[in-house]
């Protein structure tokens, strides 16, 4: 991990393509400002890690019916035979 200290006004570049700046800072809070290309996702960290829960969600579900809908054509095949 990369650890920087940055003022209001500074940024930070990643690769050629990404930079962020800090805009504010009030307290504790940072306001930052990313520029990044449209096809990269940027999302708060708690918003990624809900995504990527739901996207798990959905993935064993989705395989949880492949397997009943295949176990349901191999019994319907058994039975033609």
């Amino acid at each position: 991990m990369l650890i920087l200290t940055r003022k209001r006004g500074e940024g930070i570049a990643i690769g050629n393509d990404i930079r962020i700046s800090i805009l504010e800072i009030h307290g504790k809070s940072i306001r930052l400002g990313i520029q990044a290309p449209k096809h990269i996702p940027v999302h708060r960290e708690e918003i990624y890690i809900k995504v990527q829960e739901q996207n798990r969600i959905a993935a064993s579900e989705s395989m949880k019916a492949d397997y009943s809908s295949l176990a349901l054509s191999l019994q319907q095949h058994g039975k033609k035979q």
